[in-house]
């Protein structure tokens, strides 16, 4: 009887041609069945998702904490009732009466909107105070008092929290040092209030201008002291101190400082026009400079008898405006718009003692 075949032939692999521990992929992939499969995508999937969902987090908290910063420093614009904005906290430099100006503000918000929104600080009460933006708010609420509509009833508003006061005061003042029509009455009047005000801890008035006019140069400065300070002497008698130009204020403070018995007349003369308007104030002020300064040229011509000698006159460009100078034999004389008292002293003489070494008469060197 034969042998029977067998139905399968197997061919073993060698046993060192079996790697150990390690199952084959191609093995894996012939064993792993179509549920497996669906059960390792699903989970790569949620592996990607949850991935995501971790950037997606950090960028919101990234995102979230960058607002709050924003916020906290006013950066970020936010609308406020008109009737939650307070005006108290800071004394305004702004002249009192009603604004020229205010009329183009209002048709500029109605066609175009508010392009710079006000500046506020939060207050523990809910409300805020305004710290830069009077014309803009009064401008809102006169145009919710002409329309009654709600569209004006709120006003974009920057909040940060409240800041100390000095720093609150340099705010509103630096806004406004770009202004064109502040006059330099305004900004000594605030300097004035600003030192008069206990909550300050600034009773002098040239610490207050340093204070609040950090940002404006030193002769800007020097013009906003002396104004504070005419003010100080002829308190309560003028009445549009917003129109006396710079220089004839300056100049009147130093006639009024080099003759203090000046004041009375000064005040005696404006008192007796009660009906008087800003240019008759202005004509009246401007007699007692030009009287002091005609008086010595009377006096010359009443001595007589001496020949007068040759004289330059030269008008010299600066940062402050225009130095007016005259020269002749033995003496120079410079006017111009600073108060040279307030200069550092070693610094004044140095400039002296430069300008006179670096002046040489001609030929030879002697002098009259």
């Amino acid at each position: 009887m034969s042998r029977k075949r067998r139905m399968f032939d197997i061919d073993m692999p060698a046993m060192e041609e079996i790697p150990v521990g390690k199952v084959p992929d191609k093995v894996l992939e012939k064993r792993r069945g179509p549920m497996a499969t669906a059960i390792s995508e699903n989970a790569d999937a949620l592996r990607d998702q949850q991935s995501t969902e971790d950037t997606i987090r950090a960028e919101n908290d990234r995102l979230a904490h960058e607002l709050v910063r924003l916020r906290s420093e006013g950066l970020v614009t936010e609308h406020v009732s008109l009737s939650d904005v307070v005006t108290e906290k800071l004394t305004r430099d702004r002249k009192p009466g009603p604004d020229p100006e205010l009329d183009e503000l209002k048709d500029s918000i109605r066609d175009i909107g508010l392009s710079n929104p006000i500046r506020l600080e939060r207050r523990s009460d809910g409300r805020f105070d305004l710290i830069q933006g009077m014309r803009r708010l009064s401008a809102y609420r006169a145009l919710l008092e002409e329309t009654g509509g709600d569209l004006y009833a709120k006003i974009p508003a920057g909040i940060s929290e409240a800041a100390d006061l000095s720093d609150s005061y340099r705010r509103m003042v630096d806004e406004n040092l770009i202004r064109k029509d502040i006059s330099f009455a305004e900004m000594g009047a605030l300097a004035r209030a600003y030192a008069e005000d206990p909550a300050n801890g600034c009773p002098d008035v040239d610490k207050a201008v340093a204070i609040l006019f950090k940002s404006a140069s030193y002769t800007k400065r020097s013009y906003i002291r002396s104004f504070a300070s005419l003010l100080m002497m002829l308190d309560k008698v003028l009445m549009h101190p917003n129109d006396i130009p710079r220089n004839l204020g300056v100049e009147l403070k130093r006639k009024l400082d080099a003759n203090p018995s000046l004041i009375r007349q000064v005040s005696t003369a404006v008192m007796n026009e009660p009906d008087r308007d800003g240019p008759r104030e202005v004509a009246i002020l401007r007699t007692f400079v030009e009287t002091e300064e005609r008086t010595p040229k009377k006096h010359a011509n009443a001595t007589g008898g001496k020949t007068r000698r040759a004289k330059t006159t030269f008008q010299v460009s600066g940062r402050a405006g225009v130095a007016k100078c005259s020269a002749s034999s033995g003496r120079i004389e410079l006017r111009y718009d600073l108060d040279f008292t307030r200069v550092d002293r070693a610094k004044l003489e140095q400039a002296i003692a430069t300008l006179i070494d670096d002046l040489q008469e001609e030929g030879d060197l002697t002098h009259g």
